[in-house]
């Protein structure tokens, strides 16, 4: 069956870093673009960034963009986000899913993440 397993959250101050990685079986890896999406307190999913089935590919939102970047290990099966210049209102629970995001029926338990002075 599916499996989606994030890791790498945790609290932090404003400025500081984190890796988040996703682990991926049940789906042939390297041939479905793959997406971060996260959820902070009281407020509906967002979408953070994909990367291409090959890595070539890359894209953001507006707000992490220039901060956050998004890669893949696909001998691994591992997605990875390394996230700088942390800011409090990227505080959420990070989910990571294969394209396209929002029709998936599964989602893994997440990551939180916490950004705070």
């Amino acid at each position: 069956q599916v499996q989606l397993v994030e890791s790498g959250g945790g609290l932090v101050e404003p400025g500081s870093s984190l890796r988040l990685s996703c682990t991926v079986s049940g789906f042939t890896f390297s041939s479905y673009t793959m997406n971060w999406v996260r959820q902070a307190p009281g407020k509906g999913r967002e979408w953070v960034s994909d990367i291409s089935s090959t890595g070539v590919g890359t894209a953001y939102s507006d707000s992490v963009k220039g901060r956050f970047t998004i890669s893949r290990d696909n001998a691994k099966n591992t997605l990875y986000l390394q996230m700088n210049s942390l800011k409090p209102e990227d505080t959420a629970v990070y989910y990571c899913m294969r394209s396209p995001w929002r029709q998936q029926n599964y989602w893994g338990q997440g990551t939180q993440v916490t950004v705070s002075s």
